[in-house]
């Protein structure tokens, strides 16, 4: 497995596999890698000859009162895994190598960005579609996967992908779970060891959604209002937002109808983390 650290080497490693016609699949991360990172990695080897991925904290997608310093890093044990998940070349740029002096272009998804984690997190979308924009260029690749957990960044990316003519074919992968169901993050372990067991509100608060829909509750005030009730009977939880609507705009829904996306963000502690999940309404089902 090979290194890159600048524009320049990376592209020199590339070029020669484009021009022999081998497909290249991209995996764009932050780093301190978990199974969920991993299983991207995974079938990125199994769609293309060649894969890359990135480790770039990326400043851009940090608010002013975010984790940017404390965002956990573990650059040789991710390497390692990369290694043997079958990736052929890691780039590891420095912040200046993207944003160099004087930098002052953004790419902004504007509707998809607003909602959800774009109105808790003003600027953060704009920064991911920036960098994401940026690796494109740079790694060019032929597809580039991500997972569900970040189902608003995913459509983000794939309405970016569309509007600025990438080449690039954007496949999405389930999200990765503990044995548990608590979704993988690297900002879980900012946990303690009871904020870890509060941590599966957001699953439980999920699970009951579904079994709502499932029983055929249509109000979408009646599904966030039970959601909430479950998370509050967790210690340390805290709501930042829950959202019902269309799984494909991110607009949100009075009444469940057809596919719904039920996502939510919750502070366990310190920490934020989110889950979602698409629910089919019993009519759905039955029409498939």
């Amino acid at each position: 497995m090979r290194q890159a650290r600048t524009k320049r080497e990376i592209r020199s490693i590339v070029e020669p596999w484009r021009r022999q016609g081998l497909k290249i699949g991209f995996v764009p991360t932050m780093g301190y890698f978990h199974e969920g990172h991993l299983a991207l990695m995974k079938r990125a080897a199994e769609l293309a000859d060649r894969v890359v991925v990135s480790i770039f904290v990326n400043p851009t997608q940090f608010g002013p009162n975010e984790d940017l310093d404390r965002y956990p890093r573990a650059l040789e044990r991710d390497l390692e895994l990369a290694e043997v998940s079958g990736v052929d070349l890691v780039f590891l740029p420095e912040a200046r190598e993207l944003y160099p002096p004087g930098f002052q272009t953004w790419v902004t998804v504007e509707d998809l960005s607003r909602g959800l984690c774009g109105a808790s997190r003003p600027g953060h979308f704009r920064g991911v579609a920036t960098v994401v924009a940026k690796l494109f260029n740079i790694v060019q690749p032929d597809l580039a996967v991500f997972g569900e957990k970040d189902y608003q960044q995913l459509q983000v990316i794939k309405r970016m992908v569309i509007d600025l003519d990438f080449p690039v074919e954007i496949v999405a992968h389930p999200t990765v779970r503990e044995p548990d169901g608590l979704a993988m993050s690297s900002r879980n372990s900012y946990l303690t060891a009871s904020q870890r067991k509060s941590a599966l509100c957001l699953k439980e608060a999920l699970d009951q959604a579904q079994a709502l829909v499932s029983r055929g509750v249509t109000n979408a005030d009646e599904i966030e209002a039970a959601m909430k009730r479950t998370i509050a009977a967790y210690p340390e939880s805290r709501i930042d937002y829950i959202f019902i609507g269309d799984p494909e705009t991110l607009e949100p829904k009075d009444s469940v109808s057809g596919p719904v996306f039920v996502a939510l963000a919750v502070f366990v502690g310190d920490t934020r983390l989110i889950d979602n999940r698409v629910i089919s309404s019993p009519e759905d089902r039955a029409g498939r």
